[in-house]
């Protein structure tokens, strides 16, 4: 057990990895940020820290589990850092940077199922700017049309693989993997299913029953008053309707009289 992965006070962020091992971002005594790789056995020592520079954003932590490649991105920063993951020291390799002239608010990640395998598109962030979000794609240049594999192994689909009730029983399960070799087609909408009897029925049945009641006291049936009261505007209506067509009538009269006048 670990107090703290990073010993400065500044907020920290953790990933798991697909091989069991933990990835945090934080911060130094001397507020300069990190990332470091942890083994879930032996928590006393990393297995690798990367001082990366001394702004004060947060840096938050997307990982592909496909292809062992983590993107930072800092709030504030306008940039995109990333890095491979492999089991050989120093462990954290230093790809490259995507840099921008804006600053960011903050930042989403689409999952791998939802990228465009044509394009040969390996991730894609939307970037949050005060008034807007830009979305930003990486690619990997390729010659051939043909299916990257190496891209695009079988990734994780949207299926769980344990329901609740076997999540709390204790079971484990690795997650349903999906091909994306002829581009990710979502599925029909899966049944919503309650298996134990929610216990907000009852109250929700009373307080529906309530409200019918209390909307039906509150509007009660129209009483001969205001029939009597419709009836009248309705009337009123009829006539100056009848005013308006003997009007129009009167003005078409004229008219005629007015061109005789002027021949």
């Amino acid at each position: 057990e670990k107090e703290k992965a990073h010993e400065g006070a500044r907020p920290m962020r953790a990933i798991f990895l697909s091989d069991g091992n933990i990835l945090t971002t934080g911060f130094s005594r001397m507020s300069e940020r990190q990332l470091a790789l942890w083994n879930t056995q032996n928590l006393e020592e990393p297995m690798t820290v990367n001082e990366m520079d001394t702004s004060n954003g947060v840096l938050l932590p997307f990982y592909d589990p496909d292809t062992n490649v983590v993107y930072l991105c800092g709030k504030g920063d306008s940039s995109i850092r990333y890095f491979e993951i492999t089991d050989e020291a120093p462990y954290v390799h230093f790809l490259n940077t995507f840099a921008s002239k804006e600053p960011q608010r903050g930042m989403g990640y689409m999952p791998k199922r939802g990228l465009d395998v044509n394009k040969c598109e390996i991730a894609r962030f939307y970037k949050l700017h005060e008034r807007k979000c830009e979305p930003i794609v990486m690619t990997v240049p390729r010659k051939s049309d043909l299916f990257q594999d190496d891209l695009y192994p079988d990734t994780a689909g949207p299926d769980p693989a344990l329901e609740a009730e076997e999540w709390f029983d204790g079971k484990n399960g690795d997650p349903i993997l999906i091909s994306l070799k002829n581009g990710y087609v979502p599925g029909k909408n899966r049944e919503f299913k309650v298996v134990k009897k929610n216990m907000l029925d009852n109250k929700v049945t009373k307080n529906s029953e309530k409200s019918s009641s209390s909307n039906k006291s509150s509007h009660p049936a129209p009483s001969i008053k205001s029939e009597a009261k419709l009836e009248e505007i309705l009337k009123e209506i009829k006539s100056l309707k009848d005013m308006i067509s003997s009007q129009e009538k009167r003005i078409v009269q004229l008219e005629e009289q007015m061109s005789k006048l002027a021949i």
